[in-house]
């Protein structure tokens, strides 16, 4: 075998080997000797270079990068890592929580009836807001009545009045908020534990 067939054969043997999405890259140094690589060292990113198919022929040449091209490479590849570091970490901490999942249960039944204990809690929180919430309103209307009256009689709203009926305002509106808030909270964790019993009987066939 010549040595530029043996060069190709080796050009192919190790394209051959690398993922179907990864690229061969060819490159030369300053002492003017050629590498194939599925990536090219940072010294030589500013060097021109050639991309190769699976049968070792240029597809795509590229002469030296100008600066904005290095930055966009460089940009490129960080995000690229950055997504790989996210993507692993999501991979670990999944498979964290379906150890979790099976260490904490036996069947799916179970996790109705923590999803019951949990979700009574929320609820009895959000029933004594609403009961905040009628005497909030009643009060407010009391009190609207009574500035009502004042306004009707032609007579300036007393300054302890107005202030009763700003507190009772504020009161009203953080009630609302602290409502809403545990509403989420309920619709979050019940849709938590649909997931939790979906992803359990996926891992247990249960």
């Amino acid at each position: 075998m010549t040595r530029n067939r043996l060069l190709v054969a080796l050009i192919l043997g190790t394209f051959f080997s690398l993922p179907s999405s990864a690229k061969l890259y060819k490159w030369v140094d300053e002492k003017g000797t050629t590498h194939y690589g599925e990536t090219i060292p940072p010294e030589y990113a500013g060097q021109g270079r050639a991309e190769l198919n699976k049968d070792g022929r240029v597809v795509k040449k590229q002469d030296v990068l100008t600066p904005e091209q290095l930055r966009a490479e460089r940009d490129a590849k960080e995000q690229a890592d950055a997504k790989k570091r996210e993507d692993e970490k999501a991979a670990i901490e999944a498979k964290r929580r379906d150890k979790a999942l099976i260490d904490t249960y036996n069947s799916p039944d179970e996790i109705d009836l923590a999803r019951k204990r949990n979700l009574q809690q929320i609820e009895l929180r959000i029933s004594r807001i609403n009961s905040n919430l009628k005497m909030a309103n009643e009060n407010l209307l009391g009190l609207q009545k009574e500035a009502d009256d004042f306004n009707k009689a032609n007579k300036p709203i007393p300054k302890d009045l107005q202030d009763d009926l700003k507190e009772a305002q504020e009161r009203l509106d953080k009630l609302q908020k602290d409502l809403e808030k545990a509403q989420d909270e309920k619709a979050t964790m019940d849709a938590r534990f649909d997931a939790d019993k979906a992803r359990y009987k996926m891992l247990t066939g249960k």
